[in-house]
């Protein structure tokens, strides 16, 4: 499975940039229009985005936890590297994801049952746009 480490990472970090800039985009674009346009426009405008985002980034999120398992796998050898310090910012970062796992699987459900309002929609995608910056920062600490 090594051989094919330069594909998943490829894969990893395709994923994470997807999912990142989406979550960028609505956090620092698309809550800047509603300066703009009226409230009506908006609510269809981000019923629209998240009819998009609903169809697709199921299987982002899944390949991006899958390219992470596989390469955690790759570069601990199990839990190999936990006592290090590349493996306690990776076992941070893998909390982190957990955490964004946790709120992502949370907003769509909240999206499926109704019950996500634009305050909910705007709180969790501040927090998710937090903790993916942390895992950011994180992943390229554990190579310094």
């Amino acid at each position: 499975m090594a051989a094919w480490y330069p594909l998943i990472l490829l894969l990893h970090l395709s994923c994470a940039i997807v999912f990142v800039g989406a979550v960028a985009f609505e956090v620092l674009v698309l809550e800047s229009l509603h300066r703009h346009f009226e409230h009506e426009v908006m609510a269809r405008i981000e019923a629209a985005v998240m009819a998009r985002v609903r169809r697709f980034m199921p299987f982002v999120v899944a390949l991006l936890f899958l390219s992470g398992f596989a390469l955690f796998d790759l570069r601990c050898d199990g839990f190999a590297c936990i006592g290090s310090r590349f493996g306690w910012l990776l076992s941070t970062k893998v909390a982190l994801a957990f955490a964004v796992l946790a709120v992502f699987v949370t907003a769509i459900r909240a999206g499926m049952r109704g019950t996500m309002d634009p305050c909910r929609f705007r709180r969790t995608h501040h927090v998710v746009l937090c903790l993916m910056a942390a895992i950011v920062v994180l992943a390229k600490l554990m190579f310094y």
